[in-house]
């Protein structure tokens, strides 16, 4: 349970709301013998109070260790018995497949710690794919961050928020974070989504070593060449990843990227080309995988250097961006 304050409003000249508590419910999990207990951010986002209620109705307060917007995580900590704590282990997010069994634990609507089953429906990796955009991409973070996601009919609402989605060996495949209602309802309908657990991971390892997660970012917007587009428009290679934008000040406009200003439509798709088309990251093939790119990009902090393989129309050369922090 998290408490946050809300500031006096004022309504009208003449009438001012008070200041008052509100109260949101989510849920969460133990992670170590410590206390540290994992949820969402937007929990306990701007709370004053946060408490934690056990299986044996023992309620404690808690701190946070860290939180984590671009992925919606968030790291607390609870002064506890260790002898009280049953901490959950993490599974391999990247072994799932479509059709696998999982289990969602939370509090919907404040009933404590209700559990719901059902499948894996579909997985979801930024970048993967022709058809993932920023306006269909199904978790989106607050500051607009698409975050590896696992969609599930295992019925998820409001307070399974931070609670576990677990594979049928009993370990964490993914941290329950949104649901899509398709504007009929305030509760499910069968499509809940997960942050994967091996993305859970790698921020609660970073947040309890720094207090913080950092992410290391090129500063372009890019898609996948098809091989429509690329016979098309005969372009100097059949596969690669197309710079459509670069953001100023960042990384790769100060290394000299050029983005694409022409734009075309290709089987339903938009692309703009002319720019500068990347086919190696560190050495790596990228085929026309953005989410291998941002893999690669993710293995790194920032301030550290990846030397990119571009094709500037027909001549190739390699280029070497220093990251920057998102």
């Amino acid at each position: 349970t998290s408490t946050q304050t809300v500031k006096a409003q004022q309504v009208n000249p003449f009438f001012q709301t008070p200041a008052q508590k509100v109260q949101a419910l989510g849920s969460g999990f133990v992670i170590d013998k410590q206390g540290d207990i994992v949820t969402n951010y937007h929990v306990i986002q701007g709370a004053t109070s946060i408490e934690v209620l056990f299986s044996n109705n023992v309620t404690t307060k808690a701190t946070v260790v860290g939180t984590d917007i671009s992925t919606d995580l968030a790291v607390l900590r609870v002064k506890i018995s260790p002898s009280a704590l049953t901490p959950l282990a993490f599974g391999d997010s990247s072994a799932l497949e479509v059709g696998d069994s999982v289990v969602a634990i939370g509090n919907p609507f404040g009933l404590d710690r209700t559990v719901t089953s059902g499948i894996v429906s579909a997985i979801y990796n930024p970048g993967e794919g022709s058809t993932a955009t920023q306006e269909n991409y199904p978790v989106i973070s607050q500051n607009n961050v698409q975050i590896p996601a696992i969609q599930t009919d295992a019925a998820i609402n409001h307070g399974n928020s931070g609670g576990p989605l677990m594979n049928t060996l009993g370990q964490v495949i993914g941290v329950n974070s949104q649901i899509e209602t398709g504007g009929t309802s305030q509760g499910n309908v069968g499509i809940g989504f997960a942050i994967q657990s091996n993305t859970v991971k790698e921020i609660v390892a970073q947040i309890l070593k720094t207090g913080k997660a950092t992410h290391a970012q090129i500063g372009i917007s890019v898609v996948g060449v098809t091989p429509q587009l690329a016979s098309l428009y005969r372009l100097p290679v059949k596969q690669g990843v197309l710079v459509e934008s670069v953001k100023a000040g960042s990384g790769a406009a100060k290394a000299g990227l050029k983005a694409g200003k022409q734009k075309v439509s290709v089987a339903g798709q938009t692309f703009f080309i002319g720019g500068d088309i990347i086919v190696k990251a560190d050495g790596v093939s990228l085929g026309s995988s953005v989410g291998k790119l941002e893999s690669i990009v993710a293995d790194h902090k920032p301030g550290g250097k990846l030397s990119l393989e571009i094709y500037r129309g027909n001549a190739k050369t390699t280029v070497t961006v220093t990251l920057s922090n998102r």
